[in-house]
C-alpha cells in the first residue's frame, strides 16, 4: 500500500525529527505523479520543477531513510517525494521555480547526518524553452530582485529564498520519454529489411519516373522532430518542385489542415507524378531506410517539420515521447478527416496503449488503408 509522507507532530523533539522515518512513494506511483503535473501544467500554463538526488555508489537503506528524513522537514504539503529508480530520489515542486528547488537541496545538505554520503543534485523544469534535450533551461534572477517565499512545514514557518543570480535548470521533457522496447525494435529491422527487398524493384521503377519527369533529385530530405525533441533527417521520394519549401511560407494560409501542421489537397508544388505517388503511398518508401537506422520505427506517430513540430502546443508535443513511425492510428483511421487536436489525441492514445498486440493491428490495417487510399492527399 503507497502512502504519502507523513506529517511530523509539533511536539517531536529535534532529535526525533531527525530521526522521523518517512514512507516515499514507489518509481511507478512517481511516475504517475509527474504525469499528473504535467497534465495540469499543460492545461493550466503554471510551471512545476523536479529536484532529484543520486547517490553516486550504491545506496543503503540507512542513506535512503536519512534523505528521507531531512526532506521530510523541509516539503511543503503539496509536493511529493518517491523513488525515480535505485539510489535516486526525486521531489515533485509545483509552482517553484529553480532558485527555489536549489534553496531546497541546499537546506536538505544541511539536514544530512556528516556520515551519510552527498547526493549529486538536479533541478528539471517543466515546461521548458529548451529544445529538447539540445538545450539547457537557465533562469536568471537579478540579485536583490524579489525573493521567493517558500512555504515548508517545518512547524509551518515561512521560509525567506533568496534567489540566485542564476538559476541553471534541465528540461523535464526527457525524463518522459520512453525508450523503445526490444521487441519493438526486433520488428522494425526484420520488417524494414524485408520490406526494403521486397519493395526494390518498385523503387527502382519510381527513382527512373522521377528522373525522367522532372528536374531535381530522386529523394527529398528534410529534419523532422524524432524522440525527445531529437532530429533526424527523413528521406521520402521527391514529389514537389524543387523549390517547394520557399513556397510554402505563400501558401500557409491556404492549408485545410488546423494547427501547425501543413495539409493542402491540391498542392500547386505536387508534380503530376507526386500526385501519383503521394496517393499510393510510394513516396514514403524511403523512410524504410530511416527505421533501419533507428530514427523512425514501423508504427508511432508521424515526424512533424521541425518547424511546425515547434508550433505546437506543449500537451501536443507529448507525442515525441516516443520514436516517430511509418504509420499509426491516425494513418489508418482518420489521416486528412480530423482536426490536429484529433490527431495529436490518437497518437497519445498510441502511446498510452502502446503493446506487441497493437503494433501488429496497426500494421495489418494500413494495408488496406494504403490500398483503399483512405484520407491520401
Amino acid at each position: 500500500m503507497i502512502r504519502t509522507p507523513k506529517l511530523v507532530p509539533e511536539w517531536l523533539s529535534s532529535a526525533n525529527r531527525r530521526h522521523a522515518r518517512v514512507q516515499l512513494h514507489s518509481v511507478e506511483k512517481m511516475q504517475a505523479i509527474l504525469d499528473r503535473e504535467r497534465m495540469r501544467s499543460d492545461r493550466g500554463g503554471a510551471s512545476f520543477t523536479l529536484l532529484t538526488f543520486t547517490f553516486t555508489r550504491h545506496a543503503s537503506k540507512r542513506d535512503l531513510d536519512a534523505l528521507a528524513s531531512a526532506l521530510h522537514g523541509r516539503i511543503r504539503l503539496t509536493d511529493d517525494a518517491g523513488l525515480l529508480a535505485p539510489g535516486r530520489i526525486g521531489v515533485v515542486l509545483p509552482e517553484t521555480t529553480a532558485a527555489g528547488a536549489w534553496k531546497l537541496a541546499d537546506s536538505v545538505y544541511d539536514l544530512l547526518p556528516a556520515d551519510v554520503p552527498r547526493p549529486e543534485c538536479d533541478v528539471y523544469v517543466y515546461p521548458s524553452d529548451g529544445d529538447g534535450d539540445e538545450r539547457n533551461a537557465r533562469e536568471v534572477v537579478a540579485v536583490g530582485a524579489e525573493h521567493e517565499l517558500a512555504e515548508h512545514e517545518s512547524g509551518g514557518e515561512l521560509v525567506a529564498v533568496e534567489e540566485q543570480s542564476a538559476c541553471e535548470a534541465q528540461p523535464m521533457e526527457a525524463l518522459f520519454v520512453q525508450p523503445m522496447p526490444l521487441w519493438k525494435r526486433a520488428i522494425d529491422v526484420i520488417g524494414a529489411a524485408t520490406a526494403l527487398v521486397l519493395a526494390a524493384p518498385v523503387m527502382l521503377v519510381v527513382a527512373v519516373a522521377i528522373k525522367r519527369t522532372s528536374s531535381g533529385p530522386v529523394f527529398f530530405t528534410q529534419p523532422r522532430d524524432s524522440i525527445g525533441g531529437r532530429r533526424f533527417t527523413m528521406y521520402k521520394f521527391r514529389t514537389m518542385s524543387v523549390d517547394a519549401e520557399q513556397q510554402k511560407a505563400a501558401l500557409r494560409a491556404l492549408s485545410e489542415q488546423d494547427g501547425p501542421a501543413f495539409k493542402m489537397t491540391n498542392d500547386p508544388r505536387v508534380t503530376p507524378l507526386g500526385r501519383f505517388l503521394r496517393k499510393t503511398s510510394l513516396d514514403e518508401l524511403p523512410q524504410l531506410f530511416n527505421v533501419l537506422m533507428g530514427d523512425m520505427s514501423l508504427v508511432g506517430p508521424r515526424p512533424l517539420p521541425c518547424d511546425e513540430s515547434g508550433r505546437c502546443e506543449p500537451w501536443q508535443r507529448r507525442r515525441l515521447d516516443v520514436t516517430p513511425g511509418l504509420t499509426c492510428i491516425w494513418q489508418v483511421r482518420g489521416r486528412s478527416a480530423v482536426t490536429f487536436c484529433e490527431w495529436v489525441r490518437m497518437d497519445i492514445e498510441y502511446i498510452r496503449s502502446r503493446s506487441l498486440v497493437n503494433d501488429v493491428k496497426l500494421i495489418a490495417e494500413t494495408v488496406p488503408a494504403v490500398a483503399l487510399r483512405r484520407g491520401a492527399c
